[in-house]
């Protein structure tokens, strides 16, 4: 039997490998500060969601999808500098899907929480 897909593991995950390719552009361009910054949180929230996956109980899991989602804030902070500094490549794709896992992470924290 197939194990079903967890969409928010693989979309934080993609994410991640979305991040890794923009901060290797921001490399190229020698924008050490900023892609460092935004590399650390875009990455860590797929790690935290999917440490989520072997929570201890509700609350554990409960609270590593709340530091996922202050990781979606921080993120969003980094990804808003580079947007409105000049010579940075587009944020326009990375703001769109972390908004979408956004989304997905606040629902799986209001719904378990209610349970």
């Amino acid at each position: 039997m197939k194990e079903q897909e967890n969409i928010i593991v693989t979309l934080s995950f993609e994410f991640a490998l979305e991040i890794i390719k923009y901060c290797e552009e921001l490399e190229n361009l020698r924008k050490f500060v900023l892609g460092n910054q935004l590399l650390k949180s875009g990455t860590s929230i797929g790690a935290n969601i999917r440490e989520a996956q072997n929570a201890e109980s509700k609350a554990d899991f409960v609270h590593k999808f709340k530091i996922a989602a202050k990781e979606i804030e921080d993120r969003k902070y980094w990804l808003a500098l580079c947007k409105l500094s000049e010579n940075y490549p587009s944020t326009i794709y990375l703001e769109q899907r972390i908004e979408h896992i956004e989304r997905i992470v606040n629902k799986i924290i209001i719904t378990t929480k209610s349970k």
